[in-house]
C-alpha cells in the first residue's frame, strides 16, 4: 500500500511539475504577444503624432512669417509719413532693441517637435527591445531541457526576434526626411 501511495505521489508531482512548465510556456508566449502589440501601439502613435506635430509647427512658422512681413511692410509704409519720422526718432532706441531681439515662438515649437520625435523614437526602441527580450525568454524555455519536451508536445516553437530585413535596413540607414 505504501508503494502505491509513493507511486501516486510521484505521478502527482510529475503532473504538477508538467503543469507548471506548461503554464510558464503559456505565460511567456502571451508576454511576447503583448510585447509585439506594444510595438504596434508605438508605431501608431508615431504615425499619428509626428504628422500632426509637423503640421502644427509648419502652420505656426507660416503664421509668424506672415506677421513679421506685415509688421515690416507697415513699418516701411509708416516711414514715408512725416509724422512717423518724428515719432521714429523719439523711439529709435526702443525700436532697435525690440527689432534686434524679437520674441519669436516658432523656434520653441521646433524644439518641442524635436523632443517629441526623439521621445517617440526612444519609446519605440524600448518596446522593440522588450519584445526581443520576451522572445528570448520564450525561446530559452522552448529550447532548454526539460521544458523543451512539453513545448514540443504542445506546439510551442522557437519564435523570431524583431529584426529588420536587408531592404528595410538600407532604407533605415538613411536619416528620416522631415519637410517644412
Amino acid at each position: 500500500m505504501t508503494v502505491l501511495l509513493i507511486i501516486l505521489g510521484i505521478i502527482v508531482l510529475l503532473v504538477l511539475w508538467g503543469a507548471g512548465i506548461y503554464n510558464n510556456l503559456v505565460r511567456l508566449r502571451n508576454n511576447r504577444e503583448n510585447a509585439f502589440a506594444n510595438i504596434d501601439v508605438q508605431l501608431k502613435q508615431r504615425h499619428d503624432l509626428v504628422a500632426q506635430l509637423v503640421a502644427t509647427v509648419k502652420g505656426y512658422a507660416q503664421h509668424e512669417k506672415e506677421v513679421l512681413e506685415r509688421v515690416t511692410n507697415a513699418r516701411a509704409a509708416a516711414m514715408k509719413i512725416q509724422a512717423e519720422n518724428n515719432l521714429s526718432s523719439a523711439l529709435a532706441g526702443l525700436k532697435v532693441s525690440v527689432e534686434a531681439y524679437p520674441d519669436l515662438k516658432a523656434n520653441q515649437n521646433f524644439l518641442q517637435l524635436q523632443n517629441e520625435i526623439a521621445d517617440i523614437e526612444n519609446k519605440l526602441a524600448a518596446v522593440r527591445r522588450f519584445f526581443n527580450s520576451a522572445t528570448r525568454e520564450l525561446n530559452n524555455a522552448v529550447q532548454t531541457f526539460p521544458s523543451n519536451i512539453l513545448a514540443g508536445m504542445f506546439g510551442f516553437t522557437k519564435q523570431p526576434m524583431f529584426e529588420v530585413s536587408t531592404e528595410e535596413r538600407t532604407q533605415l540607414d538613411k536619416a528620416p526626411e522631415i519637410n517644412f
